[in-house]
């Protein structure tokens, strides 16, 4: 009779068990629910693996890229285990392979991503083929709080109460809220069986540095290590590919991959990472997901990741075979900026993006961090460890100051503000620069005015970047990224509490270059709702985002903030159909309710006319029952103070053809009205 132990060495090779992994086999095997969470490299797919060869039937793995179900089919034949993948990826005949061994019996492992349980015939081949476990690989991916939502993870559920066989679900990194949200959506809130297993990777140096020149730090990040396999992960396709050409320019080999490119050239690079030494991808994050290639020696950042999470399943490619392996992470200001309106942009409610602004102030306090990263890393995930010696805080010690006062002045503006505005105009007022914007809400009087001018305003962005990383302070999505205090810095600004603070990038901060932004700080986070706004709309009549309102119309409302459609008529690129289309719907973005207008009224939005038209209709209200206010009430349609703004007749006859008053209304409005158009 076949057992783990025995398959672990016939097929797998392996004389042992790594820790954790056969108790997890143990309780996939005797048809438990499970949920296992393994750092990266710990063995995840042996857990599943194994007890589908134990056990009889077809084992279905749900797993959510090509690469990664390749990768696994291909090491499972070259032990001599029969698996099977059905992607979009497959040449014809290879899908045709699939189905016949899948019809003769031979298939124990059947891939297939997430998307596929969409197909009308998955339920019924799945059925057919006598399913008897579904293991789930990447189980963060069902999470909205995790950092890879796939919304198509949500079928997983259903199917396994269809075919009610038991699930195993798998992964890397889950918080306790995205472990929460596994078990509802997947396991309809039963608790599995679980086994959290330690996240450390100790053989895996971590370091991080502020942007300076950033391709040069790549390309000498590169250059010490020449020769060796590696992975530069970029937040855009098009840097993936500049910075592969510069590698190759400096003598590496090096190719790009993205999400943009055939699926063909993406395999090609593919196979190449597999099969050659020494070879550079630069890639986005689409690449790499479950890649088993243990010797890739380093992992670098170009761009800051999306979330602590994130960073940890990227790094965790390196050094799969326990051999020392290294990183570098770059981070700077833009990062922070594009990450902030990436979130804030987003579809996702306001409770879900004040979570994602947490989980990117926790990466920002990994890069921030102020002793060693390895104990900020794994206390994320609730773990404490004594000093690594293995990362460049402990490599290198930084200079640290007391910065308890520079806190408590800057929680002081947050308050006195009401906490509604950004770190910008913050820093304005606590360098007691007088800007128009100061000044116009009195906050130049106020006692916080001035008090920081012992620092540069890149020292105070430094500070209030430190702040978030210590997560002393969110961006407030439904107040438009404006800064809000947490309990964590009560007892700082009442006394009770010291911080200390990072010198070094205080200090540098003064010298880093600045970077372009279509919109100040201060109004970016407007900017990324209007343009959630513009998307919505867009999707909801398949046309262009750009029909709708180009990204300079947008500009111009994020800096200008019409307050009403008189406003919001004199910017750039609003016309009268737009206005009328489109016109309150951003405003109640900007103000949060819209300015209720007449239709005939809001047809003179923006128009001198306007401004007659309400005008004449407060003359006819005061008049509406005569002088005295004892008359029999009289009244215009609001289609007749239209016309009589915009025709401006100056003459009674005239007033009376203009709007079809009647003599009953002449004798009332007549004279009153004439009044206000020679006013105007």
């Amino acid at each position: 009779m076949n057992t783990p132990h025995s398959l672990l060495a016939s097929v797998f090779g392996f004389s042992a068990f790594r820790p954790g992994q056969e108790e997890i086999v143990d309780a996939v095997l005797a048809g438990r629910n499970t949920l296992a969470i393994m750092p990266t490299g710990g063995g995840k797919s042996l857990c599943f693996q194994l007890p589908a060869l134990c056990r009889d039937g077809v084992t279905v793995v749900i797993s959510p890229l090509i690469a990664l179900m390749r990768d696994q089919v291909r090491a499972l034949r070259e032990v001599g285990v029969e698996a099977g993948a059905l992607t979009s990826g497959n040449t014809d005949d290879e899908t045709e392979a699939v189905f016949q061994a899948l019809d003769q019996g031979r298939v124990k492992l059947l891939y297939m991503a997430p998307e596929r349980l969409a197909s009308p015939g998955t339920l019924g081949l799945l059925r057919r083929i006598d399913v008897r476990l579904i293991a789930v690989d990447e189980a963060h991916c069902v999470s909205q709080w995790g950092h890879d939502f796939r919304p198509d993870y949500l079928r997983i559920g259903e199917l396994r109460r269809t075919l009610d066989v038991p699930l195993a679900a798998f992964t890397a990194t889950a918080d306790e809220e995205t472990r929460a949200e596994i078990v509802t959506r997947l396991f309809d809130g039963q608790a599995p069986a679980t086994f959290l297993r330690g996240f450390d990777r100790p053989n895996i140096h971590l370091a991080f540095a502020v942007k300076d020149t950033p391709r040069a730090q790549i390309l000498a990040f590169a250059g010490a290590r020449k020769g060796q396999s590696g992975i530069v992960y970029c937040g855009t396709r098009a840097k993936t590919e500049t910075l592969a050409q510069a590698l190759r320019e400096a003598g590496h080999a090096a190719c790009f991959y993205h999400g943009g490119m055939e699926a063909e050239e993406r395999r090609r690079v593919e196979v190449r990472f597999q099969q050659e030494d020494g070879l550079i991808v630069v890639a986005t994050i689409a690449f790499g997901m479950g890649i088993d290639k243990p010797d890739i020696r380093w992992v670098a950042h170009a761009d800051l990741p999306k979330s602590i999470e994130g960073y940890y399943q990227e790094i965790g490619r390196a050094g799969r075979d326990g051999a020392p392996a290294e990183t570098l992470t770059l981070y700077g200001p833009d990062d922070i900026r594009l990450r902030r309106s990436q979130i804030d942009e987003g579809a996702a409610p306001a409770d879900r993006k004040e979570a994602d602004h947490g989980r990117l102030n926790a990466l920002l306090g990994l890069a921030e961090a102020t002793a060693c990263r390895r104990q900020v890393l794994l206390g994320y995930f609730g773990e404490t460890s004594p000093p690594c010696g293995n990362c460049d805080l402990c490599d290198r010690p930084v200079d640290v100051f007391d910065a308890t006062e520079a806190v408590r002045k800057a929680l002081s503006a947050i308050l006195r503000t009401g906490e509604w505005f950004g770190a910008g105009h913050l820093i304005d007022i606590l360098t007691g620069t007088a800007t128009p914007k100061v000044k116009e809400r009195g906050h130049d009087q106020l006692p916080t005015f001035a008090v920081g001018r012992d620092l540069s305003k890149p020292a105070w962005g430094a500070v209030f970047r430190q702040m978030m990383g210590r997560d002393l302070v969110r961006p407030d999505a439904e107040r438009y990224g404006a800064l809000r205090m947490t309990d964590a810095a009560r007892p700082i600004l009442r006394g009770e509490q010291s911080i200390s603070l990072r010198r070094d990038t205080i200090q540098s901060a003064g010298a880093r270059p600045a970077v372009k932004s279509l919109v100040s700080d201060e109004d970016a986070p407007l900017l990324s709702a209007l343009k959630a706004k513009r998307r919505a709309l867009a999707e909801a009549v398949a046309v262009p985002a750009y029909v709708i309102f180009t990204d300079r119309t947008l500009i111009e409302m994020a800096e200008r903030r019409p307050r009403g459609l008189d406003d919001m008529a004199h910017i750039t690129g609003v016309g009268a159909k737009k206005l009328e289309s489109y016109g309150a719907a951003f405003l109640a973005v900007i103000h949060g309710e819209a300015e209720a207008l007449h239709p005939q009224r809001r047809r003179l939005a923006g128009r001198d006319a306007g401004a007659v038209f309400d005008r004449l209709a407060e003359v006819q209200v005061q008049l509406m029952r005569g002088l005295d206010g004892t008359g029999k009430p009289l009244s215009l349609p609001q289609g007749s103070l239209r016309k009589i703004a915009e025709a401006r007749p100056s003459t009674l006859s005239d007033l009376d053809r203009v709007g079809d008053l009647g003599p009953q209304k002449i004798e009332r409005f007549g004279e009153a009205f004439l009044a206000v158009l020679r006013d105007a």
